[in-house]
């Protein structure tokens, strides 16, 4: 089991290295053990005004303290990693010190922001079709019967001299075919 003078050091350690430090795999198990027994029993907690009592109530709360003072600073260094993994590729550095939950939220993460990364990158690929009208003016130069969009929509009849706003794929096929003309550009 962990004491309280043993996260002591091992927060030290994490403090002053800029490496994620190893911890054993069943940290959090004794840890949470730790938290039991300092816990005050019914029998302890009448007896409030007991010496040992109250020291043991400030140190399990100097521990507490330190447990999540330990854990912030390991969830600063695994953004930080993540970060790196992201941009770099590279993934194994600090990768064996990290807990198993730690290792999961690490994946996920990592995951994400390269998820993230796709999209960005789609965006900026399609920035052309995004920017491109959805709909295109035509003026028809021939009578046109009614007929059924990439939707399934019907559209038509149109008449010779028509002016219609259309979606840009049906426009772009009814001007290669000559059965239209593009009126503005815009």
């Amino acid at each position: 089991m962990i004491s309280y003078n043993d996260l002591y050091e091992i927060l030290r350690k994490e403090k002053y290295s800029e490496q994620l430090q190893p911890l054993s795999n069943k940290f959090l198990e004794e840890f949470s053990e730790y938290l039991s027994d300092k816990t005050p029993s019914r029998s302890q907690q009448q007896d409030l005004f007991a010496e040992s009592a109250a020291k043991s109530k400030k140190q399990l709360e100097n521990a507490v303290s330190l447990f999540k003072e330990l854990i912030l600073r390991r969830k600063k260094k695994i953004l930080s990693l993540v970060f790196v993994a992201t941009e770099t590729g590279v993934m194994k550095r600090d990768y064996e010190n990290m807990l198993p939950l730690e290792k999961q939220t690490f994946e996920k993460l990592t995951k994400a922001f390269e998820d993230n990364d796709k999209e960005l990158s789609k965006i900026l690929n399609n920035k052309k079709q995004l920017e491109q009208p959805k709909n295109k003016l035509l003026l028809f130069v021939q009578d046109i019967e009614q007929f059924i969009d990439h939707q399934g929509k019907t559209i038509g009849p149109f008449k010779t001299g028509v002016v219609a706003n259309l979606n840009a794929d049906v426009a772009k096929i009814l001007i290669e075919s000559g059965k239209a003309k593009l009126i503005d550009e815009n």
